[in-house]
């Protein structure tokens, strides 16, 4: 015996979600938040509402959300876009996504396009009708940095976004040079884009609440600090500067360069002290150390 159509079940209840229709469209779909996928679902309108707001999203826009869960973002987020991406890797979520958005979205709903599927593994052309321009989105906190960084890397065509990450992650991601929490998230991010801190989540407005507070993280996408190295060269650098943070850079990256002295030589013509270490770095440093890299010792006869 098959349960109630959820269409008939919600019919009348329009607009965002609140606690009471989150726990319900939950129950009904038998839907327990795990830990394995860091499912925290807002359901609180008004935080939503604060999203979209500060993402500053234009009429033009084609969003991206990663996470979606139950569609309290994406809810609020289609009447602000011209049409929206919707990437959830849980089948039944992902399923249930595009009534939720017919019963509480009304017209705004044909805006929708949801996709199945893993964002860290999703493709440029898998999302390319039409390609997205803003990434929005409440991240599961144990993908958020690898999720942001592979769609900047896959998707050329996102101008900006605002993405909701547990609050220690916020802080690495918009760090600069010299504070203690600046590292490999914070130069990555800082080759594709400019960020900043753009607010603080309280954990009352999740469910289950987690036992830490959410911050978000607004960036604007920015050229390359370099067009004449590679990528991945530079992150290669950066790898290795952080892999062994006390160390100076001439010890920390004397197994990218083939030797301490190598090393030292590459430092010194990209203008970087040897003696310095990784953190006081801009990711302008760091490409310039790439671009010095020491050509390979000859192999012996």
């Amino acid at each position: 015996m098959t349960g109630p159509d959820p269409a008939t079940t919600l019919r009348g209840v329009t607009g965002l979600l609140g606690p009471a229709e989150i726990r319900e469209l939950a129950a009904r779909l038998d839907v327990n938040p795990t830990k394995k996928l860091g499912q925290n679902f807002v359901h609180d309108p008004n935080t939503v509402r604060r999203i979209v707001t500060a993402a500053g999203l234009t009429p033009d826009d084609v969003a991206l959300e990663v996470g979606p869960g139950l569609g309290s973002l994406t809810l609020a987020l289609l009447p602000a876009a011209a049409h929206l991406h919707a990437v959830e890797i849980d089948p039944v979520l992902a399923g249930a996504l595009p009534q939720t958005a017919a019963v509480h979205a009304g017209p705004d709903a044909a805006r929708l396009t949801v996709h199945r599927a893993d964002a860290l593994r999703i493709t440029a052309a898998e999302l390319a009708d039409p390609p997205p321009t803003a990434l929005v989105a409440n991240l599961p906190y144990n993908v958020a940095v690898p999720v942001v960084l592979h769609l900047l890397a896959e998707l050329p065509s996102l101008r900006h976004g605002l993405v909701m990450v547990q609050k220690e992650v916020a802080d690495r991601l918009v760090a600069g040079p010299g504070s203690k929490v600046y590292g490999i998230p914070s130069v990555k991010l800082a080759w594709y884009a400019r960020s900043r801190a753009a607010g603080r989540v309280p954990p009352n407005v999740f469910w289950p609440v987690p036992n830490v507070d959410s911050g978000l993280v607004a960036f604007t996408r920015r050229e390359p600090p370099r067009h004449d190295v590679p990528r991945r060269a530079v992150f290669a650098v950066v790898d290795a500067a952080f892999a062994q943070r006390r160390k100076t850079l001439r010890a920390a990256l004397a197994g990218w360069a083939g030797g301490p002295d190598r090393a030292a030589a590459a430092l010194t013509a990209a203008g970087v002290d040897p003696g310095a270490r990784g953190e006081s770095l801009t990711v302008e440093q760091f490409a310039a150390i790439a671009a010095s890299a020491p050509t390979p010792a000859p192999v012996a006869q």
